[in-house]
């Protein structure tokens, strides 16, 4: 097991490549499993939750070559529409095969989903939509067990905006006999890089990036080529830790359009920031004032960077307020942030932050994805020497975080925990 070590109190300067987004590379690849057509992607990342996926894909008898940030997939010859509980176990968006392979094949098995443990996200969304187009659904001994000659299109209102709801209905929809319409739909810029996706295999689909999409279900998609867009999270997760520490970076490859909301908190935290067509750049102009914020879906502020904001708030002047309304458990970095040196309370679903001095360097455990990069960020800002524990949340969704963070000046490295 790996360990990050990290020389904080250093202002980041420099510019940084964006990898691919990891919440839109997932869904995109079990779109392959849609066709019986190759498809190509590039803009591929790095990470473990990618190279998972794969692993199940292939499992299912995908077919699959991989090199670099390129991978061409062929669903050809799907054996068993089963993905078996080993591999599912590890990360929730396995569920996302769930759509496309009942769509296609009138059979699913899948798991019922692992992941991150903040908090609950079940899959009743899911169930229930593909049962409004005409599924035949169980669970038996932990598996979603799906059946449907053909599925048929439908009018589906979801009480909970739902991500990955949105996506595998998507999909399922895109082979369904008529016209599916999704109401309460997610926004995300994932969800419309799905679409894009699709649309490029040949689905009929329209009203992405709103809150009704609608779906004419076609008897077969082709295969593609299809580049998978930036990851906003990690663009965000970079732009925090440059203005946390006071530094000037550039980021390269991003999608500005993506991240209104957090830029905008950025702004009010006193950074300035120039941004061009596929580039951000960004300074701070002063003390760091510290933001408060409240996460909902897309387009407003995104949970999966309130972490990220409570570290740069540790150090703010004055007091903030992170309120989270997405995951109930998503405070569980405050204790390690507190190990730092961080005035933090946690009162039910809000965190006030009263910004200190300045944090010291501690050894600390990372719980999820999105802590493990506060932990990082934290680390950044803190006198001395941080070690992250549990660094294989961060392996999930950042690519070659330690490598990109030492082109910027980050003194971090990693190191096995037996050499510790």
């Amino acid at each position: 097991m790996d360990q990050l070590v990290i020389a904080g109190g250093r202002p980041l300067a420099g510019s940084v490549r964006i990898s691919g987004a990891k919440n839109a590379a997932l869904p995109i690849l079990c779109a392959s499993l849609l066709t019986a057509q190759p498809l190509t992607f590039t803009n591929l990342p790095d990470l473990r939750d990618v190279a998972t996926l794969l692993r199940l894909l292939r499992s299912l008898g995908v077919q699959i070559e991989h090199q670099g940030s390129q991978a061409t997939l062929c669903a050809q010859a799907v054996t068993e529409p089963v993905a078996a509980y080993d591999l599912v176990k590890t990360m929730r968006a396995s569920i996302l095969v769930l759509g496309p392979l009942l769509a296609r094949f009138g059979y699913a098995r899948v798991s019922l989903p692992g992941g991150c443990a903040i908090g609950e996200r079940p899959v009743d969304l899911h169930i229930k939509g593909l049962q409004a187009m005409g599924a035949h659904i169980d669970i038996e001994h932990g598996d979603i067990v799906a059946r449907a000659k053909r599925l048929k299109g439908a009018r589906i209102f979801m009480d909970t905006v739902t991500v990955t709801g949105t996506e595998n209905l998507m999909m399922a929809a895109a082979l369904a006999d008529g016209v599916t319409v999704l109401e309460n739909a997610a926004r995300e810029p994932e969800v419309v890089d799905l679409a894009l996706c699709l649309i490029g295999m040949g689905a009929r689909i329209k009203g992405h990036g709103t809150d009704v999409i609608t779906i004419e279900g076609v008897s077969a998609l082709n295969g593609a080529h299809y580049a998978i867009m930036p990851d906003r999270i990690e663009t965000g997760t970079f732009l925090v830790a440059a203005a946390a520490t006071g530094g000037d970076v550039q980021l390269i490859g991003a999608r500005p359009e993506t991240l209104d909301s957090v830029l905008e908190k950025l702004k009010e935290a006193n950074a300035i920031i120039d941004l061009s067509a596929q580039q951000i750049r960004i300074r701070m102009r002063g003390p760091n004032h510290g933001v408060s914020l409240r996460t909902a879906p897309y387009p407003a502020f995104p949970t999966d960077m309130q972490a990220q904001f409570m570290a740069m708030n540790a150090v703010a002047v004055g007091t903030t307020v992170v309120t989270e309304t997405i995951f109930e458990n998503r405070f569980m970095h405050v204790q390690e942030l507190r190990r730092l040196g961080a005035n933090i309370e946690v009162e039910g679903n809000a965190a006030i932050i009263r910004g200190v001095e300045r944090l010291e360097g501690a050894r600390v455990m990372a719980t999820d994805l999105r802590a493990s990069a506060c932990l990082v960020i934290a680390g950044l800002i803190a006198q001395g020497e941080t070690l992250i524990d549990r660094i294989y949340h961060l392996d999930r969704g950042y690519e070659k975080i330690e490598q990109k963070l030492s082109q910027l000046g980050a003194h971090i490295s990693r190191r096995s925990l037996e050499d510790a």
